[in-house]
């Protein structure tokens, strides 16, 4: 085996070690004329030749070579493999990216022919909302007055230092939870507004960007 010392610093071609390399490589090819040549380089920054590879060569990565001395087949380290893997994925995920955008183009352009078809379906699509908002708010006026009923008894009970009958502590309860649930129900019908907004603003800006090509 041969080792080229740098110091314990990476390996780099020059003038020197290319020469040491080129006597190395046709020293072990004289000694095994019909054997695969390896070269790897070591944690330290060593670079090795041998006629057979060591036990952490798929780890650590090396090159066969010819009897020129020539890279003929090259081995990747385990950390080349990951990097490389990460490079793949990343550019398939932009490659699946750019391929939804230009189906979302198509679609847009085949769907809409103006801005104010994309106003249109935008307020279709907020009136859904807005109905299910004003029967909350119309179903809530209601069970608000009762509640307000409930806890007035409940308070004049309270003070006359009466017990509570069962049935109207559960009457109070439940008067609570709708008034949560509608709460919640508007609250989530508003949020869902908003977001409907902003999908047909960037969608109105997209088809502006389709447009205006020439």
């Amino acid at each position: 085996m041969q080792v080229d010392k740098q110091n314990c610093r990476p390996w780099r071609p020059t003038a020197r070690n290319t020469a040491f390399s080129v006597l190395a490589v046709a020293l072990l090819w004289a000694g095994a004329a019909h054997a695969a040549l390896y070269r790897w380089v070591d944690g330290n920054g060593r670079v090795h030749y041998s006629d057979t590879p060591p036990a952490t060569y798929n780890q650590s990565g090396g090159a066969e070579l010819n009897k020129q001395g020539q890279v003929v087949r090259r081995t990747q380290s385990e950390a080349e493999r990951r990097a490389e893997a990460e490079r793949q994925a990343e550019a398939k995920r932009v490659q699946e990216e750019q391929q939804k955008q230009a189906q979302r183009d198509r679609a847009l352009t085949q769907t809409y022919t103006t801005e104010a078809e994309i106003d249109l379906a935008r307020d279709r699509a907020l009136e859904h909302h807005k109905l299910a908002i004003k029967s909350a708010e119309t179903r809530k006026q209601a069970v608000d007055a009762n509640l307000a009923e409930l806890r007035e008894r409940v308070a004049r009970i309270e003070k006359a230092e009466r017990p509570i009958s069962p049935n109207l502590r559960d009457e109070l309860a439940q008067a609570e939870k709708e008034h949560a649930e509608l709460k919640r129900t508007i609250q989530k019908n508003e949020q869902a507004m908003g977001t409907v907004r902003e999908k047909y603003e960037a969608d109105k800006l997209r088809f502006r960007e389709l447009t205006a090509r020439p």
